[in-house]
């Protein structure tokens, strides 16, 4: 079977509930991404993204927000537990083993942005007008086209290993 072309992704966080600098300090920099609710997000985690995809880490619902690093999928999606912790934000009372509901994937720091691209840098590009992030999407987690992930990574100055 032949090898799988790696996807981009842009996954969404407050700063103030988890941030690119909170990933980093997590062993091995690596966690999962839970707490996703919505079910256009959750289809993606379960069934798109794949160990080797990429990510931009974008920090949201600040005065300038911005794209600030990159990850890497390191597991695939797999049943959110903290759907079924009744004493967690992310309790669905709908949720069990036997229907899960809701997916996360676990992604690690690869690498901070030698520059942040913001919400405003990004809206002013034609290349990147198509960008779910654009369109005003609330998904936490995005699919970026590579033409984008291309024309991101040299607004920020960026070089990346191929693989990591």
């Amino acid at each position: 079977m032949a090898e799988r072309e790696r996807r981009y992704w842009l996954f969404k966080s407050e700063p103030g509930c988890f941030s690119f600098s909170d990933l980093k300090s997590r062993p091995a920099m690596t966690e999962s991404w839970d707490g996703v609710r919505n079910y256009q997000a959750r289809n993606l985690l379960r069934d798109e993204i794949q160990p080797g995809d990429r990510g931009f880490f974008y920090h949201s619902n600040i005065p300038e927000p911005a794209i600030v690093g990159v990850v890497e999928v390191v597991r695939e999606g797999y049943p959110d537990w903290t759907a079924r912790d009744p004493e967690g934000e992310h309790f669905d009372p709908k949720c069990s083993a036997d229907n899960p509901i809701w997916y996360m994937v676990d992604v690690r720091y690869l690498s901070p942005l030698e520059r942040p691209v913001t919400l405003n840098e990004i809206k002013k590009q034609p290349v990147l007008a198509g960008m779910e992030l654009v369109k005003r999407s609330r998904l936490s987690v995005q699919p970026v086209r590579p033409e984008e992930w291309e024309t991101l990574l040299a607004l920020s100055r960026t070089t990346l290993p191929e693989r990591a």
